[in-house]
Protein backbone atom coordinates (compact mmCIF):
# COMPACT_ATOMS: atom_id res chain seq x y z
CA UNK A 1 0.00 0.00 0.00
CA UNK A 2 1.22 3.46 -1.18
CA UNK A 3 0.17 6.33 0.75
CA UNK A 4 0.70 9.97 -1.37
CA UNK A 5 0.94 13.16 0.11
CA UNK A 6 0.19 16.40 -1.83
CA UNK A 7 2.33 19.46 -1.45
CA UNK A 8 -0.75 21.38 -0.96
CA UNK A 9 -1.28 21.26 2.40
CA UNK A 10 2.40 21.30 3.51
CA UNK A 11 2.66 24.54 1.60
CA UNK A 12 -0.26 25.93 3.05
CA UNK A 13 1.03 25.24 6.67
CA UNK A 14 4.30 26.53 5.78
CA UNK A 15 2.80 29.95 4.95
CA UNK A 16 0.27 30.48 8.10
CA UNK A 17 3.46 29.61 10.27
CA UNK A 18 5.53 32.08 8.14
CA UNK A 19 2.71 34.61 8.74
CA UNK A 20 2.25 33.92 12.34
CA UNK A 21 6.16 34.13 12.94
CA UNK A 22 5.61 37.82 11.46
CA UNK A 23 2.93 39.22 13.56
CA UNK A 24 4.02 41.42 16.07
CA UNK A 25 3.70 39.91 19.72
CA UNK A 26 1.24 40.74 22.47
CA UNK A 27 2.72 42.87 25.02
CA UNK A 28 4.14 41.04 27.75
CA UNK A 29 2.90 41.95 31.09
CA UNK A 30 6.45 43.20 33.13
CA UNK A 31 6.54 44.39 37.20
CA UNK A 32 9.41 46.18 38.31
CA UNK A 33 11.04 48.84 40.96
CA UNK A 34 13.29 51.43 40.91
CA UNK A 35 14.21 50.49 44.22
CA UNK A 36 14.42 47.01 44.49
CA UNK A 37 16.84 45.16 41.24
CA UNK A 38 15.26 42.03 40.32
CA UNK A 39 18.55 38.91 41.32
CA UNK A 40 19.39 41.55 43.99
CA UNK A 41 19.76 41.99 47.69
CA UNK A 42 16.62 43.97 49.66
CA UNK A 43 18.25 46.95 50.53
CA UNK A 44 17.58 48.11 54.65
CA UNK A 45 15.11 50.84 54.39
CA UNK A 46 12.86 48.01 53.45
CA UNK A 47 13.30 45.73 56.67
CA UNK A 48 10.69 45.26 59.19
CA UNK A 49 10.77 46.67 62.33
CA UNK A 50 9.78 44.32 64.81
CA UNK A 51 10.86 40.07 65.03
CA UNK A 52 13.79 41.47 65.75
CA UNK A 53 14.81 43.68 63.07
CA UNK A 54 15.03 47.39 63.64
CA UNK A 55 14.11 48.26 59.73
CA UNK A 56 11.57 51.23 58.86
CA UNK A 57 9.90 48.78 57.14
CA UNK A 58 9.03 51.32 53.78
CA UNK A 59 7.09 49.54 50.79
CA UNK A 60 8.86 49.92 47.56
CA UNK A 61 8.08 51.51 44.84
CA UNK A 62 6.68 49.31 42.29
CA UNK A 63 5.87 49.64 38.33
CA UNK A 64 3.69 47.45 35.55
CA UNK A 65 2.28 47.45 32.54
CA UNK A 66 1.12 45.19 29.64
CA UNK A 67 -1.86 44.19 31.58
CA UNK A 68 -4.25 42.34 29.05
CA UNK A 69 -7.42 42.82 27.63
CA UNK A 70 -9.84 42.89 30.18
CA UNK A 71 -7.91 43.40 33.17
CA UNK A 72 -10.59 45.12 35.38
CA UNK A 73 -7.87 45.33 38.75
CA UNK A 74 -5.33 44.15 40.00
CA UNK A 75 -3.59 41.93 42.93
CA UNK A 76 -0.28 42.72 44.59
CA UNK A 77 1.42 39.91 46.61
CA UNK A 78 5.24 39.43 48.06
CA UNK A 79 5.70 35.90 49.50
CA UNK A 80 9.10 34.23 50.71
CA UNK A 81 8.82 30.79 50.27
CA UNK A 82 11.75 30.16 52.15
CA UNK A 83 10.40 30.86 55.74
CA UNK A 84 10.99 28.21 58.12
CA UNK A 85 6.73 27.82 58.72
CA UNK A 86 6.09 24.86 56.05
CA UNK A 87 4.01 26.98 54.32
CA UNK A 88 6.58 30.07 53.44
CA UNK A 89 5.40 33.77 54.72
CA UNK A 90 3.16 36.82 53.11
CA UNK A 91 4.77 40.17 53.58
CA UNK A 92 2.20 41.82 51.33
CA UNK A 93 -1.53 41.54 49.38
CA UNK A 94 -3.25 43.95 48.07
CA UNK A 95 -6.23 43.30 46.35
CA UNK A 96 -8.95 45.40 43.50
CA UNK A 97 -5.81 47.70 43.20
CA UNK A 98 -7.98 49.73 40.62
CA UNK A 99 -7.02 48.73 36.64
CA UNK A 100 -6.05 52.40 35.91
CA UNK A 101 -3.25 52.33 38.35
CA UNK A 102 0.12 50.99 37.08
CA UNK A 103 2.71 51.37 40.21
CA UNK A 104 2.85 52.53 43.61
CA UNK A 105 4.96 55.02 45.34
CA UNK A 106 7.60 54.09 47.79
CA UNK A 107 6.31 53.95 51.77
CA UNK A 108 2.69 53.23 50.48
CA UNK A 109 2.55 50.18 52.21
CA UNK A 110 0.48 51.55 54.86
CA UNK A 111 -3.68 51.40 54.02
CA UNK A 112 -4.22 55.01 54.53
CA UNK A 113 -1.97 55.62 51.41
CA UNK A 114 -3.32 52.88 48.95
CA UNK A 115 -5.01 53.80 46.13
CA UNK A 116 -9.05 54.32 46.42
CA UNK A 117 -10.71 51.35 46.64
CA UNK A 118 -7.56 48.81 46.97
CA UNK A 119 -7.75 46.29 50.29
CA UNK A 120 -4.36 45.65 52.09
CA UNK A 121 -4.68 41.63 53.16
CA UNK A 122 -3.65 40.53 56.49
CA UNK A 123 0.40 39.71 56.45
CA UNK A 124 2.04 36.93 58.11
CA UNK A 125 3.01 39.53 60.85
CA UNK A 126 -0.76 39.61 61.51
CA UNK A 127 -1.00 43.08 59.85
CA UNK A 128 -2.61 44.99 57.48
CA UNK A 129 -0.36 46.15 55.13
CA UNK A 130 3.43 45.97 53.98
CA UNK A 131 5.54 43.77 56.16
CA UNK A 132 9.21 43.74 54.91
CA UNK A 133 11.61 41.16 55.11
CA UNK A 134 13.31 39.66 58.94
CA UNK A 135 14.46 35.84 58.46
CA UNK A 136 16.12 34.11 61.23
CA UNK A 137 19.21 35.33 61.79
CA UNK A 138 22.04 32.63 60.38
CA UNK A 139 19.57 31.46 57.50
CA UNK A 140 20.51 31.50 54.02
CA UNK A 141 19.55 34.87 52.43
CA UNK A 142 15.10 34.44 51.94
CA UNK A 143 13.90 34.68 48.76
CA UNK A 144 11.31 37.40 48.32
CA UNK A 145 8.78 37.21 44.95
CA UNK A 146 7.44 40.20 44.32
CA UNK A 147 4.18 38.94 41.69
CA UNK A 148 1.37 41.49 40.07
CA UNK A 149 -1.82 39.85 38.75
CA UNK A 150 -3.75 41.00 36.54
CA UNK A 151 -7.61 40.01 37.46
CA UNK A 152 -10.69 40.23 35.41
CA UNK A 153 -12.92 41.26 38.47
CA UNK A 154 -13.31 44.66 39.75
CA UNK A 155 -13.19 43.14 43.36
CA UNK A 156 -13.11 40.60 45.04
CA UNK A 157 -15.67 38.94 47.42
CA UNK A 158 -12.98 39.02 50.43
CA UNK A 159 -12.23 41.73 52.88
CA UNK A 160 -9.52 43.01 54.90
CA UNK A 161 -9.35 39.70 57.40
CA UNK A 162 -8.46 37.83 54.30
CA UNK A 163 -4.88 36.32 54.75
CA UNK A 164 -1.95 36.40 52.02
CA UNK A 165 -3.55 32.51 50.70
CA UNK A 166 -6.69 33.42 50.60
CA UNK A 167 -5.88 36.40 48.22
CA UNK A 168 -3.02 33.95 46.67
CA UNK A 169 -6.04 31.83 45.67
CA UNK A 170 -8.06 33.93 43.63
CA UNK A 171 -4.98 35.51 41.92
CA UNK A 172 -4.29 32.25 40.70
CA UNK A 173 -7.23 30.50 40.18
CA UNK A 174 -8.94 33.86 37.96
CA UNK A 175 -5.81 35.82 37.24
CA UNK A 176 -5.47 36.99 33.59
CA UNK A 177 -1.81 37.06 33.64
CA UNK A 178 0.85 37.73 36.10
CA UNK A 179 4.66 39.06 36.01
CA UNK A 180 7.37 39.01 39.29
CA UNK A 181 10.56 39.51 40.20
CA UNK A 182 12.58 37.85 42.95
CA UNK A 183 14.97 39.49 45.71
CA UNK A 184 16.72 38.43 48.35
CA UNK A 185 17.30 39.39 52.29
CA UNK A 186 19.04 37.27 55.10
CA UNK A 187 20.76 38.45 58.05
Amino acid sequence: MTIELSRAPFGLALICATALAAAPASAEMTLTSPDIAPDTTIGADHVFGGFGCTGPNLSPALEWSGAPEGTNSYILTVYDPDAPTGSGFWHWSLFNIPATTTSLPGGIGQTADLPAGAIAARNDYSQNGWGGPCPPEGDAPHRYIFTIYAMPQEALPIDETASGAVVGFFAHVTGLDSASFTATYGR
